[in-house]
């Protein structure tokens, strides 16, 4: 099955899973499907699923008094998760809209804490991926404050080129924190 095999690779390469803990995990994911417009999480509600995205594009955002602001754009079959508040048990802070129709393989966090207290390489999966996140999130801070708009722009086109074939400029364009006009001028001028 494929979507098996997507997960399945993806922990196979970065996780030190024994094969048959793996083969489980990854039976343990449940598929979901989405169409296009739809809000998969919202703010100010717990998180209760680890979920990965199979395919489709996923848009990540703040909301305030009718104002939005995109923090992260997912493309790819990667973990779409708000880990923070899923370990910390808090409430999410952001909103996750499907920017295409989606699926998504999904495991409750019951689920999920049983892998962890099976499998040590368990912790070290969650101790990894808050490593990547507090690395992107600086990473992402610095380009914001340091570059220039143009800067940002080629940016995005050299390390994530698939965000511009798949997503909205006018989203993208708040992510890099300009108006869509501003975004134009500057794919005009490069």
């Amino acid at each position: 099955m494929e979507n098996k095999s997507q997960i399945f690779q993806f922990f196979n390469s970065k996780f030190p899973f024994n094969q048959d803990g793996l083969n489980e995990f990854s039976d343990s994911f449940v598929t979901k499907s989405y169409k296009k417009g739809n809000i998969i999480s919202f703010a100010n509600e717990p998180v209760t699923n680890l979920s990965f995205l199979e395919q489709g594009t996923v848009r990540e955002y703040f909301a305030k008094e009718e104002k939005e602001m995109n923090t992260n754009f997912y493309v790819k079959p990667q973990f779409i998760t708000d880990f923070n508040a899923l370990t910390n048990k808090t409430l999410a802070k952001k909103y996750q809209e499907c920017l295409s129709d989606v699926v998504i393989k999904e495991m409750t966090i019951e689920v999920f804490n049983h892998f962890l207290s099976r499998y040590q390489c368990g912790s070290q999966f969650v101790a990894e991926i808050f490593k990547e996140l507090i690395e992107h999130k600086e990473n992402d801070e610095f380009k914001h404050f340091s570059l220039t708009p143009d800067e940002l722009y080629l940016d995005l086109l050299k390390n994530k080129p698939e965000w511009l074939q798949e997503i909205p400029l006018y989203h993208i364009a708040t992510y890099l924190r300009m108006t869509p006009e501003t975004l134009s001028r500057i794919r005009k001028r490069n």
